[in-house]
């Protein structure tokens, strides 16, 4: 008999709801975010995410307009958080689009980090309080968003950290390629209805 990786999942989750069960029964209770996280990756694997990536851009092109945000800014966040993969889940538990942590969410106020709109609505709200904290710089921002702002605080600037100097190098990176390929979008335009329609 072969199992899909979605029924091994499901197999380990019901193991660790019936150790949970087991726990309760001899008075012990399970750690209240980890609960969340099961609860959360349960109802995902009956119910993903079905957003495609052009509604994800305009989810993305509304809240950061909102929070007075660069919306390219933005995608780079969400591409190397997750890949536009509105149904991803790290290791440590963050989730969705843009990687909220369960806590994070609950603070601001997602209540299915799942779902693309709270996600997205959730994380630009944090990036925009991050870039208010740091004075708009992104290094510092996106720094606070991979190690916690606490770490950028005790260090004085990027930690010191592999992970979050390659994870500030790789969004500032796609970043830029994001804005010169929108550059070259907006000449080529300009070029076209040159051509096309004369000049005006």
């Amino acid at each position: 008999m072969n199992l899909t990786s979605l029924d091994i999942t499901l197999q380990r989750i019901n193991m660790i709801e019936n150790q949970f069960q087991s726990l309760i029964s001899y008075g012990a209770k399970p750690d209240a975010d980890f609960q969340k996280i099961l609860d959360s990756s349960v109802a995902r694997k009956s119910n993903p995410s079905e957003t495609s990536r052009s509604e994800i851009n305009e989810l993305i092109e509304k809240y950061a307009d909102k929070n007075g945000l660069d919306s390219d800014f933005v995608k780079a966040v969400v591409k190397q958080e997750s890949g536009f993969n509105p149904n991803a889940t790290s290791k440590c538990g963050a989730m969705g689009l843009m990687q909220l942590m369960p806590s994070t969410a609950q603070g601001l106020g997602v209540t299915n980090a799942y779902d693309a709109e709270q996600n997205i609505m959730g994380g630009t709200k944090y990036l925009k309080g991050l870039m208010d904290r740091f004075d708009n710089n992104k290094s510092l921002a996106l720094a606070a968003y991979n190690a916690g702002p606490n770490a950028v605080k005790k260090y004085g600037g990027i930690p010191p950290y592999m992970e979050t100097q390659n994870y500030v190098k790789n969004v500032l990176s796609s970043y830029d390629r994001m804005k010169e390929s929108g550059v070259n979008e907006r000449v080529n335009e300009r070029v076209n209805a040159v051509v096309n329609g004369g000049r005006n």
